[in-house]
């Protein structure tokens, strides 16, 4: 690998990364992981199973593995699975029911 193209790897596994427990939430066991840092941070994310409220960051994520849904203060809610891209905003008042352990990329 190139001198050049190892400074752009941010990790050659991220569905397999270890994490570190973070404690935002005991009843989710949460654990993250900082991936990159300029003037958006980006990382990994897992929680659950269990459920939780939050009050959240701005903040985009894309669903790497696990089963959930995310529920809003003004009771619209999100199905969350493999694949699914969320966009939150500063201060949603969220209640997160993690059904199957939960890994997520974040942008914040």
């Amino acid at each position: 690998m190139s001198t050049m193209s190892a400074q752009r790897l941010v990790s050659d596994d991220v569905l397999s990364r270890p994490l570190d427990p973070d404690g935002v939430s005991a009843a989710l066991a949460t654990a993250s992981a900082a991936l990159v840092t300029t003037q958006v941070e980006v990382g990994l994310w897992e929680a659950g199973p269990g459920t939780d409220s939050d009050v959240e960051a701005d903040e985009v994520f894309l669903v790497l593995a696990g089963a959930g849904r995310v529920t809003f203060e003004d009771g619209s809610a999100l199905d969350l699975r493999p694949g699914v891209l969320v966009r939150l905003h500063d201060g949603d008042r969220t209640t997160w029911e993690v059904t199957e352990r939960l890994r997520k990329l974040y942008l914040a």
